[in-house]
């Protein structure tokens, strides 16, 4: 006997199809559900901003962002390689190989993209100084010169440094000794926004001042090269460990080498999360932008809710981009 026709069959049939293919539709859209991010910072507050707009990102990919760690880039590192932390994005390449090395290298911990380039770093004086001569570190070698700079009475120039268990410190710690500038430099070592203030402050008064600075960072929207103060050389390029680079920038010997900012991430953490990985290998952030941000918190815009207002007109106005590593991400998860 024939069977009666049902005529909800092909409807139904279809609802089942759509439901079936509901959650798959969802995986690809929400590729990190259910994985927590543990994200690792330096205690550099001007960072924040780059960090936070990874962190929108990985949130739209459907992952959590764990409360960031803060330490030193050198224990960034470490935990990146010893599995405590998932990713940062403030690995300095090259400056930060030795870390990055020591660390485990790839074997653990793995560079990804390149979210800030052309980042600047070296020495400079204020544009008084330099116009009279001073244009090479090795000139503080001369005792009358090192005393324009002298602000503590011992008649010898006071460097505005490295804060200890950054980069910087071991090419700085490196390069004075080499030029023979330690019996006519002091380097000034601690919380960097404090003693880059006082710099400024005697700037200001009419002193002469000489500071190692890097960007992007606020201080040269305030002591802007070329106006304020100038870049200066240093007698020949020498970094640690014999570690032959190139370090001229513009034609001048600098001392450091351009930098890129990357995302170094724990490699077994970008091995379970392609989508992530995706996401790393493509943000990037233009150096100015992250210039103009710094500058804003420096004029009192510094609390959370200004950086995170920060990173929503950014994300705003670079729509297209941010939207497209969405997507590339989402099809790589």
């Amino acid at each position: 006997m024939k069977q009666p026709v049902n005529k909800k069959t092909p409807a139904l049939a279809l609802a089942a199809a759509a439901l079936a293919f509901a959650p798959a539709a969802t995986a690809q859209e929400m590729p990190g559900k259910g994985v927590t991010v543990r994200p690792a910072e330096g205690t550099n507050i001007e960072e924040k901003f780059q960090h936070r707009i990874l962190y929108r990102a990985l949130e739209e990919l459907g992952y959590e962002v764990a409360e960031p760690s803060e330490t030193s880039y050198q224990l960034i590192h470490v935990a990146l390689g010893g599995g405590d932390a998932d990713f940062t994005a403030v690995h300095w390449d090259p400056l930060h190989a030795q870390f990055y090395n020591e660390s485990g290298g790839s074997a653990r911990i793995h560079k990804v993209g390149g979210l800030i380039k052309g980042a600047l770093q070296g020495y400079l004086v204020d544009k008084k100084s330099y116009d009279a001569g001073v244009t090479n570190l090795g000139d503080l070698k001369k005792p009358e010169v090192a005393k324009r700079f002298d602000s503590s009475g011992n008649g010898k120039a006071d460097l505005v440094g490295c804060p200890p268990g950054w980069g910087c410190e071991r090419v700085i710690s490196h390069q004075l000794p080499e030029f023979g500038l330690t019996d006519t430099v002091d380097q000034n070592q601690g919380e960097y926004a404090a003693i880059v203030a006082d710099a400024i402050a005697r700037y200001k008064q009419g002193n002469s001042i000489v500071y190692y600075t890097w960007t992007p960072y606020w201080v040269s929207g305030v002591l802007v090269p070329g106006k304020d103060v100038e870049w200066i050389e240093v007698p020949y390029s020498s970094l640690p460990d014999g570690r032959k680079a190139d370090t001229v920038y513009n034609g001048k010997d600098l001392g450091f080498e351009v930098n890129t900012l990357r995302v170094v991430a724990n490699a077994d953490f970008l091995q379970a999360n392609p989508a992530a990985a995706r996401l790393f290998q493509l943000a990037a952030v233009d150096i100015n932008d992250v210039s103009a941000q710094n500058n804003k918190m420096r004029d009192g815009e510094d609390k959370d809710a200004d950086i995170n207002r920060h990173v929503a007109e950014w994300i705003k106005k670079n729509r297209s981009a941010f939207d497209g590593w969405i997507a590339a991400a989402r099809k790589a998860g």
